[in-house]
């Protein structure tokens, strides 16, 4: 088992630990998904089968939480 965690501090972390939620939710093949969120912080922890599945999870959260928090910046919605 391989494990990835990524803990990220922004004015918008509430606003993209919903967006990615439920992604977090559903079936990634060897792949599992933990998302958290408090005040100003998010926690995203990744568990794979193996390194391949791992690396790939990464690559399509980073993206996508990368695309919620500009788009809460664009819009303008701090945490709330």
């Amino acid at each position: 088992m391989f494990r990835a965690t990524l803990a990220v501090s922004s004015p918008y972390a509430s606003n993209v630990a919903r967006a990615i939620s439920p992604e977090a939710g559903r079936e990634i093949p060897r792949t599992r998904a933990e998302v958290s969120a408090s005040e100003g912080s998010m926690t995203l922890t990744l568990d794979a089968d193996d390194l391949s599945a791992l690396r790939a999870a990464l690559n399509s959260y980073i993206r996508w939480m990368s695309i919620a928090e500009k788009m809460s910046e664009t819009v303008g919605e701090n945490d709330g």
